[in-house]
Formats: structure tokens, sequence, C-alpha cells
């Protein structure tokens, strides 16, 4: 999957194509590998470029989440109560997991899987109701520390394979 999230971004400048794997939901985790292996940035560039462009989705989701969660429940169309219904039923799957806190989420972030990122620990957040105070530390947190996870990974398989 690497090589085919490589060969689409590729159209893109290297720059550009790190920034939108970056915001993107499950290609977020490939941006940093692309970057220093396929890209051959510099290690300092690839990883500031992808943790700021990780925390784009995060710091959206959570100033627009709550708001977005209003204004659809207060219509009355199909998309509003699917929308309702959908999140009521998250929230009732994501209660047993509530007990681990901000710390879970955490945790959720710092596993280097394609569905653990950003854009997923910050609808995780809103789901189970974290004001964005105190869960954008811990989300900023989980991306520097699961970034650092990731790179350490993709050295450790450059140098194997």
């Amino acid at each position: 999957m690497p090589i085919a999230v490589m060969h689409f971004f590729s159209q893109f400048p290297p720059t550009v194509s790190v920034i939108l794997m970056g915001v993107l939901p499950i290609v977020e985790r490939f941006a940093l590998p692309v970057a220093v292996v396929g890209y051959k940035m510099p290690l300092l560039e690839a990883f500031t470029l992808v943790i700021i462009s990780n925390m784009v989705p995060v710091v959206t989701i959570s100033l627009l989440g709550e708001k977005f969660h209003i204004w659809i429940s207060q219509h009355d169309s199909i998309f509003g109560k699917a929308w309702v219904h959908t999140v009521a039923h998250a929230q009732k799957k994501f209660l047993k997991y509530e007990k681990y806190g901000l710390i879970g989420l955490f945790v959720f972030l710092i596993i280097p899987s394609p569905v653990n990122g950003a854009f997923s620990a910050s609808i995780v957040a809103f789901i189970l109701g974290y004001p964005m105070r105190k869960s954008i530390p811990y989300l900023f947190a989980g991306v520097v520390v699961g970034n650092i996870v990731t790179l350490l990974l993709t050295f450790g398989a450059v140098r194997i394979f």
C-alpha cells in the first residue's frame, strides 16, 4: 500500500504530497515514511511537515465538531437523523473505552496503524465528549510520539531490507 500511496501522490510536488498525506485519514501514517524514504526529505523538514499536517484535522474537528453536530441535529433531514443516530450509536460503543480517558487516547494514537491516526483520534475525542482544551495536548503528544514510533519502525525496516 505505501507504494500505491506514493505513486498516487507523486503527481504533486513532494512538499504538497506530504502535507496532503498528513491531513488525510488512513494515509496519514504513510506521510513520514514516504517523505523520508521515498522523497529523501531532510528528517527535520519531513517531521515538521507531517506533525503540522497531522494537527490540521485535530484542530478542525476540535473546533468545528460540536458546532457541526448541533447544526446538523437541528435539521430534520435524512442526513441529520442518520448523523444523530450514528453518533449516539458510536457513543454507546465507545463507553467501554471511556475509563481510559485521555491517556487511552494518547496510547491509541501512538500505535502505528493506518486507522489509529490523528483524524480517528480526534473523532474519538469528539464522540467521547472530551473538551478541546483538555484533549488537544494529548492529541498533539500522541501525534509527535506516534510519528517518532513510525520513524523508528521505518528506519528499522529500511535497515533490514
